[in-house]
């Protein structure tokens, strides 16, 4: 079971759901949590662990070989990224614009754009108990987050069978980091507020999950500020919402402590198990 926890906009509460979620669920089952907000991931700050493995990522770019090239133009004319280009007697590359497609490397006649590694980030694996924790970061000046989101869920589906449940704390927003996060998960939980920020950002990515034809359900963080306007959403497009965090000045200190609310917050904690109710629900069905 893949369960991709992602929001519309930054700052709702995703992290906070997803390790506290993790934790409660690994006090009986198996379950691995994957942060793949490559950017800035920062769910290992709650989780007390020990480093497992770590290994670096790598993606493949081209180099130019001068001495073999022809300049025939076949490479800049096939990258749709225009990573590679043809200026004069040379020809460029962009490693910042490159999506590893191969393409100019494999039609170069003449092999004069052979792929080379390039490190791109780190994988850490993290273990406590019933919980294993993978997360990934981005090198810095790096700008494609999508490659090494695509290599951490490989190595989270090639470790663990397919019945552990796996939580994955997606980046914000609904652009391509989010869609390679989300684009193999059982179900999706969107985190929101009751905010018209809240709301407007939460209809993108409702939006989003619908055109990749995900299953998906909605938590509302600091349930009690704002207005009712998320909830008359949610009913009029028929979409689940599985808990509601209450808006408490207790949760937000304990979180910014570093630690795990449920733990501390009966009221918390209940809405934690609300959400586990209905994963194991849906895990239940689709077994049958």
């Amino acid at each position: 079971m893949n369960i991709a926890i992602a929001s519309g906009k930054g700052g709702t509460g995703k992290t906070t759901v997803s390790v506290n979620l993790a934790s409660y669920l690994a006090e009986n089952d198996k379950v691995v949590l994957t942060d793949l907000d490559v950017e800035e991931p920062n769910s290992k700050l709650f989780l007390e662990t020990e480093l497992f493995h770590k290994e670096d990522k790598f993606k493949m770019i081209p180099e130019w070989i001068e001495d073999k090239c022809t300049l025939c133009g076949i490479c800049q004319k096939v990258c749709n990224y225009h990573a590679v280009i043809q200026l004069g007697p040379s020809i460029l590359v962009f490693p910042e614009l490159c999506h590893s497609c191969y393409a100019c490397s494999e039609l170069c006649p003449t092999d004069a754009l052979p792929m080379i590694p390039v490190k791109m980030g780190e994988l850490s694996h993290y273990i406590n108990d019933n919980l294993n924790f993978v997360e990934s970061r981005l090198e810095i000046g790096q700008e494609q987050a999508v490659p090494l989101i695509a290599q951490t869920i490989d190595y989270v589906h090639d470790k663990f069978p397919e019945d552990i449940i796996k939580i994955y704390d997606s980046p914000p927003g609904t652009s391509c980091p989010v869609i390679e996060a989300t684009k193999d998960a059982d179900f999706v939980i969107l985190v929101t507020e009751p905010t018209p920020f809240g709301l407007h950002d939460l209809k993108l990515a409702v939006e989003t999950m619908k055109e990749l034809k995900k299953e998906f359900g909605v938590v509302v963080n600091r349930h009690g500020i704002g207005n009712d306007n998320v909830f008359d959403y949610c009913t009029q497009e028929n979409i689940p919402v599985l808990a509601k965090i209450p808006n408490s000045r207790r949760i937000a200190e304990i979180y910014s402590s570093g630690r795990l609310v449920y733990k501390e917050v009966p009221e918390f904690k209940e809405q934690m198990e609300s959400i586990k109710n209905f994963i194991l629900k849906i895990k239940k069905e689709a077994a049958e």
